[in-house]
Formats: structure tokens, C-alpha cells, sequence
């Protein structure tokens, strides 16, 4: 993390900005080591510090042994205002999008003659190519989705609810040693999958349904994520014959993620098989995004974003047909981009639209 914080530092030395103010939560871990839920830091070309109350001075001592810790006793702008001398603070970068408008209002008003600079995605930039740690901590966190969706497919039957069958979930990978899930579960049956983001309802689960599970959990920080569509009995034709176009949408996307290759042409690679088979119009949303410390990170395989991949990147490749008031497929899986390709972290059954007795 040492090195993480000599980046930025050095990064600041080139904007001839005297100091960075980091906040946002996952930034700040990536940076840090400090799990508390109260604390920022203060990042300079020279020095760096993490600022936290008393609850937290012991934890950050023994997490962040390469920072300084400073003590708040007030409030953080106070404190900065306070530390303004000592680092010769004339410029002050932040996280343009996470602070709000109030803070922002408050460090001008206890800062006067501090140049406040918006610094958006110098983190986040860091953060978008694994190291071998992170592709560890993530690699078992994927490992459990595919434990889970063994699991959660002995326990699927008609007439249970979405509800159940999200808490049923929750509750194995609980045991299982996840810290938390990476988003609320999204559980879809029936009619309901044409809900990209439908979340688990009281909604009773029937005989020929399709049914969408979209999950991910936390372990050591780094967060997982897959989707696998069933049937509860024989599928509907419909549903069978669009499960199969986005399995063929799925394997062009994954067929394109290399390093080298832009994010857009991924997506492109995926959109043109579902446009091909006429259902475009039902392929709303991106073909992938970035997974990390958050579920959702940079860079989003979209018509809308051209980074360039990179060795150690982790991405999703999820295109789905949704159509309403019917149902619809969707199909995930998290990779590591490699040179020459991309290594799948998620390996549960698709090749196949599963059937559940």
C-alpha cells in the first residue's frame, strides 16, 4: 500500500498540487489498510496521514503502519485547518464525485486562500489493474459463487418465493465465511426477469418458470459477482430459444476480452450477436464492468467507453434479453484479462439452459 500512496503522492508533485484529501471508502482502503467507518486521508508528495477519532487510533495505527495518524478531536476540516501550516497547504485536491456539496462548502469556508481542485478517478485509476494479492482475495470470493449456485439449485422447488430463495443463498454463504453480499441478490422469477435489477419478491415461484439469479459476496474486502438463469421445469420455447442467443452473445464477448482490445469492442462483440438474431432493442445495458472493492467499478464494457484493457483487469461479460412482461436471460461471469485472452474466476454450468426438477 506503501507504493499505492507514493503513486498518488507522486501524481500530485506533477499537478504541483500540495495535498489530496481522500474519503471515498473503498479509496481510501486501497490506500490504507484501515477498515474504521470514520476516517480520511491526507495524502502530500512527502508526508501522508490518516485522520481519525479516538475510536479508531489504535486500529490505525496497527492497519496503516505506513501513515502518520492524525488525532481528531473536532471535526476533520478543523483538523485540516490546523495541519494547514505544517504541510503548506495553498492547494487541496478532492474526490469530486463523493464529496457533497455541504463539504465542499465547509473546507472553503475553514480553508480561506485554499485552492480547492476536483481530482475525479485518480484512485479509481490505480485500482482498475489488480495485483497478485487482490487477484487472490478475489479469485476465492468468486470461487463461493459458484459453491453457492450448487447449493441454491438443490433448494429451488415450486412454490417457494424470490425472498426464500435470496435468504436460503445469503444465509450458505454466510456460512461459508463472506463478509457481507456485494449487492442486494437479484432474484427473478417467471414474468419478473425482464427485470435486469429485479430484486427478490414475495413473489411464489411456479412450474415452468425462468428464473434469474444475479449474486455476488465480499471476502477480504474484494467483492464477486455471476449470473446463471434456470428453469423450474421444462422452459417456456421462448425462453429457451433467447437463453441459447445470449449463451452465443456471451461467448463473443468473452471470445474479445484480451489485453489490448478496447472496453467498447467487447461490448460490441456481445450487442452484434443479439442484434443479429433481431432482439437488440432487449439488450438495454452495458455488456460488463469492472469488479474490485466495489461491485461495480471502472472500466464499463460499453458502446460508451473505449479504455483499453489491461493485463490483471477483472471484468464481467453479462449480456441479457429482456422482454417484458414475459421474462428474460441473462448470463455472468467475472474473467481476469490476460495477454492473450481472459481466465474465467466464475465456472458454473450454462453451456446447458439447467433445468430444476
Amino acid at each position: 500500500m506503501k507504493k499505492r500512496v507514493a503513486k498518488i503522492g507522486g501524481l500530485l508533485a506533477e499537478k504541483g498540487i500540495d495535498a489530496m484529501l481522500v474519503m471515498q471508502p473503498e479509496n481510501r482502503y486501497y490506500l490504507s489498510g484501515f477498515t474504521g467507518d470514520t476516517g480520511a486521508l491526507l495524502i502530500t508528495a512527502d508526508d501522508s496521514f490518516i485522520c481519525t477519532d479516538f475510536r479508531y487510533i489504535e486500529q490505525a495505527r496497527e492497519q496503516s503502519p505506513h501513515l502518520q495518524v492524525a488525532r481528531v478531536t473536532d471535526t476533520l476540516v478543523e483538523k485540516l485547518a490546523a495541519m494547514r501550516e505544517d504541510i503548506g497547504l495553498r492547494t487541496l485536491a478532492f474526490e469530486g464525485d463523493f464529496i457533497n456539496y455541504t463539504m465542499y462548502n465547509t473546507l472553503g469556508d475553514k480553508l480561506p486562500g485554499v485552492e480547492l481542485v476536483p481530482l475525479d478517478g485518480a484512485v479509481e485509476k490505480l485500482r482498475r489493474v489488480k495485483d497478485r494479492s487482490e487477484l487472490a482475495a478475489i479469485a476465492k470470493s468468486m470461487a463461493m459463487l459458484d459453491r453457492g449456485f450448487e447449493y441454491i439449485c438443490g433448494f429451488i422447488k415450486p412454490g417457494i418465493t424470490e425472498i426464500a430463495v435470496s435468504l436460503e443463498l445469503e444465509i450458505f454463504m454466510r456460512h461459508q465465511g463472506a463478509s457481507g453480499t456485494s449487492f442486494p441478490f437479484i432474484v427473478a422469477s417467471g414474468p419478473r426477469a425482464s427485470l435486469p435489477h429485479g430484486e427478490a419478491s414475495d413473489r411464489v415461484i411456479g412450474e415452468g418458470d425462468i428464473l434469474t439469479l444475479d449474486f455476488g459476496v465480499i471476502m477480504e474486502h474484494y467483492c464477486s459477482d455471476m449470473t446463471r438463469t434456470v428453469t423450474v421445469g421444462a422452459a417456456p420455447p421462448e425462453m429457451e430459444k433467447i437463453y441459447y442467443i445470449v449463451l452465443e452473445a456471451q461467448h463473443a464477448g468473452l471470445k474479445a476480452v484480451k489485453a489490448g482490445v478496447s472496453a467498447s469492442s467487447v461490448d460490441k462483440a456481445a450487442r452484434d450477436v443479439i442484434e443479429a438474431h433481431g432482439y437488440g432493442e432487449y439488450f438495454g445495458h452495458g455488456t460488463g464492468h469492472g469488479v474490485g472493492l466495489a461491485v461495480h467499478e471502472a472500466p464499463r464494457l460499453s458502446a460508451r467507453d473505449d479504455t483499453v484493457l489491461e493485463a490483471g483487469m477483472v471484468v464481467t461479460v453479462e449480456p441479457g434479453i429482456y422482454l417484458p412482461g414475459r421474462g428474460g436471460v441473462r448470463i455472468e461471469d467475472s474473467v481476469v484479462v490476460e495477454q492473450n485472452g481472459c481466465r474465467l474466476l466464475t465456472n458454473s454450468p450454462k453451456d446447458a439452459l439447467l433445468v430444476i426438477s
